[in-house]
């Protein structure tokens, strides 16, 4: 049985309430102009549900508690409103300026955050660097009083809406390619332009975009935490950040499976029910199966990372496995709902193109597989019945 705490329910009863009210009503309209009206973060932060943890100087609820945020994003993601990536703002970005950032930073930047007046995004990927960051090519020089930044990244989730940018770039690279400092980068400065908002497969709404620096001049307030060490600050929140997914897919898995439930119950074939067929309810017993066995581990993994000991390798292994159940539960969906499935106007359908994102961004399947294989060969590799958990 999972366990929420009586405040965590009734955040997750005013959350849902909020979502119907206020989000999913324009997801459609939002998807077709490919881009979430900057209103929704705004709506988020007047109701406190866009970021709980900031201490309540800065606005927030004060509480680290990271069932807040689960709640969230399995409420966003059941409701398909997945594609406003308010976790990406909240959750993910957001932590950088407490965990790294100086009292100055955190009082100038957060309480705009948590309002939603000022959105956020995290800029890595470069056309030829994704999960391989020494690739990186963005690179910034030290002149004075502050740091010329000069680059370009893709795919950048938040890109269009973006207020605040936290971009990584080499400052070192001769000498040391893993040697990066996170900048800054704010709206207005000069030289930081947004190119395309890219089409994708889906998550339609969901802005994403290419950023370009050209000679931006970032003063040294600007700059998260100490120069150079920018690699080991994005390695500290990747557990983190593969929790998050993990939650969103598993809860995106659950949608799938609810509504070719539905549908399979309802639509006859040969006269009686789709559900009435052997292969048909094997299909559902087995995915209903890896559902609650993901679904306990998930919750187990935001335990212990609560507890402050969520390990790279088991946040690795939600990823993985959520990553991959969220595609599978959504390929199953339309192969039951059959022609149906592959009509847009059926949920089914875009579940599918959402879901495909997913063992790719936030670190590929094979580099989880990377990241457990090494657990596994290691010496410090300890058998089951061994491990602490």
């Amino acid at each position: 049985m999972r366990v929420f705490t009586d405040e965590q329910i009734m955040f997750r009863d005013a959350y849902r309430k909020f979502l119907a009210a206020e989000i999913v009503p324009h997801m459609e309209e939002w998807r077709s102009a490919g881009i979430v009206d900057r209103s929704a973060f705004q709506k988020a932060g007047e109701q406190g549900f866009l970021m709980v943890w900031p201490d309540e100087k800065y606005g927030g609820l004060g509480d680290n508690d990271f069932r807040f945020e689960q709640i969230i994003i399995e409420e966003t993601n059941y409701a398909r409103a997945g594609d406003w990536f308010n976790t990406l703002h909240s959750r993910l970005v957001g932590p950088y300026f407490s965990r790294f950032g100086s009292d100055e930073q955190c009082t100038r930047f957060l309480p705009k955050c948590v309002s939603g007046e000022h959105i956020l995004a995290i800029a890595m990927t470069e056309p030829d660097a994704g999960s391989d960051l020494a690739g990186m090519r963005a690179n910034a020089v030290e002149q004075g009083d502050h740091w010329v930044l000069n680059g370009s990244k893709t795919y950048i989730s938040n890109g269009i809406n973006a207020d605040l940018v936290i971009v990584a770039a080499k400052t070192n690279p001769d000498e040391n390619p893993h040697e990066m400092t996170l900048f800054v980068v704010e709206r207005d400065m000069e030289g930081f332009e947004r190119g395309r908002n890219l089409k994708k497969m889906g998550l339609k709404a969901q802005d994403t975009a290419e950023l370009f620096f050209n000679n931006v001049k970032v003063p040294k307030e600007n700059v998260l935490g100490e120069p150079g060490k920018g690699f080991y600050y994005l390695m500290d929140g990747l557990a983190e950040e593969r929790l998050l997914g993990a939650v969103g897919y598993l809860s995106s898995a659950h949608l799938s499976f609810d509504l070719t439930r539905d549908f399979v119950m309802e639509r006859k074939a040969f006269g009686k029910p789709v559900a009435n067929f052997q292969n048909t309810q094997f299909k559902l017993a087995e995915l209903r199966t890896e559902l609650d066995v993901a679904q306990a581990f998930v919750d187990q993994c935001v335990a212990i990372h609560n507890a402050g000991k969520l390990t790279a390798v088991e946040a690795a292994k939600a990823k993985l496995h959520c990553a991959e159940l969220q595609v599978k539960a959504a390929d199953i969906g339309v192969q039951l709902h059959g022609g149906a499935g592959y009509m847009d106007e059926y949920p089914i359908s875009r579940q599918y193109t959402d879901a495909r994102i997913s063992p790719i961004y936030a670190g590929t399947s094979e580099i989880m597989k990377v990241i457990i294989s090494r657990d596994i060969l290691s010496d410090d590799y300890q058998a089951f019945n061994t491990r602490n958990f």
